[in-house]
């Protein structure tokens, strides 16, 4: 998820493995674990020349728990070091800042699972991404009541029980709701599928997705053996049935499937990904995973690349979609907080 539902998550671990020994500095050093594992996205850049390579190492090994248990025990050994002096000598020990690293850093992953973005959670022994898809990468309904529970806390001295109390409380908020979300998916499945059936699609396999910042407006992508069928459903929508259908054409014999960097990108989006030509020799690969906006000259997908031939290989770069003059993206948020709303 975002980063700031990261921070909040790992300073919640911190503060759960040593907030009463150190008090607020647990959710500090917390936080930072949970801020380690999207450093990937950093060091991905520096590892690799090539764009579709750094893409595919963020939430890769670092994202693992095999990463969680090896950088808990070289984080822990190293900050007990650092801290254990002067007026802090055995205050705390090795096992504490290890069990505060490591509860830190593992919830990250776990909670990215719940995206549709997927997690390699078992490399580097299966490159498998683990991906439940029933929440959106950012929703302020999970973070924000979190949030705030922990800043209540912050201002209760780090040996009072109300501590705990608001604690507990900022982690019970955040679970009910995932579960809620869990629940909704399921639910959203059942009116997709139906959905489908009515309207005599017949598909090989489909997937739901959360729209952004909010689990009311989901997307459903059917895939047949030409083209995919996408749809919106907004839980205030007064029948239960996807609407505003759009069909889009695969056309994913634009580039051999053989080239091992499409191949690349098709298992990054699970295969769910469309192909248009560009006059300049380029193309633009569209993740259909995700919805997509509607900018005034059609719809163009959220999460879309400009691939272009590099040497012997395929490279990457970012697509920007383009507004219509007389629209603005605050005119899109718009027309999106109006599906939100129902219809």
């Amino acid at each position: 998820m975002d980063s700031l539902t990261q921070i909040v998550l790992g300073a919640a671990c911190g503060e759960a493995a040593m907030g009463k020994k150190i008090g607020n500095k647990a959710l500090l050093f917390g936080a930072i674990g949970g801020t380690i594992p999207d450093l990937d996205v950093f060091v991905g850049n520096w590892l690799y020349d090539n764009q579709i390579d750094a893409m595919l190492f963020h939430r890769g090994f670092m994202h693992s728990i095999t990463f969680a248990i090896l950088a808990a025990f070289l984080l822990g050994l190293l900050v007990y070091k650092l801290y254990d002096k002067g007026k802090r000598k055995d205050t705390t020990t090795q096992k504490d800042w290890t069990w505060l690293f490591f509860l830190s850093i593992f919830t990250h992953p776990i909670l990215d699972c719940f995206t549709g973005y997927g997690t390699q959670l078992f490399l580097p022994f299966s490159n498998y991404r683990v991906a439940f898809s029933n929440i959106s990468v950012a929703d302020p309904a999970y973070t924000i009541p979190f949030l705030l529970c922990l800043i209540v806390m912050m201002f209760f001295n780090r040996k009072n029980p109300t501590r705990k109390l608001w604690l507990k409380l900022g982690l019970g908020i955040s679970s009910v709701y995932m579960l809620f979300t869990i629940g909704n998916k399921f639910y959203i499945n059942s009116v997709f599928e139906k959905t489908l059936a009515a309207k005599g699609i017949q598909y090989e396999r489909y997937n739901t997705e959360a729209s952004i910042l909010n689990n009311i407006l989901w997307y459903g992508i059917a895939e047949t053996e030409t083209d995919y069928h996408v749809g919106f459903y907004s839980l205030f929508d007064t029948k239960s049935t996807f609407t505003d259908w759009q069909t889009i054409p695969k056309n994913h014999d634009l580039i051999p499937k053989n080239n091992p960097d499409l191949a690349k990108l098709t298992w990054f989006s699970n295969n769910y990904y469309n192909l248009e030509k560009n006059g300049d020799g380029t193309y633009i690969y569209s993740d259909l995973r995700y919805p997509s906006i509607d900018t005034g000259n059609g719809k163009s997908a959220v999460f879309s690349f400009i691939v272009f031939k590099d040497g012997n290989r395929l490279n990457m770069k970012p697509f920007q979609p383009e507004f219509d003059e007389n629209m603005t993206i605050w005119d899109v948020l718009e027309i999106f907080w109006e599906r939100i709303k129902g219809k």
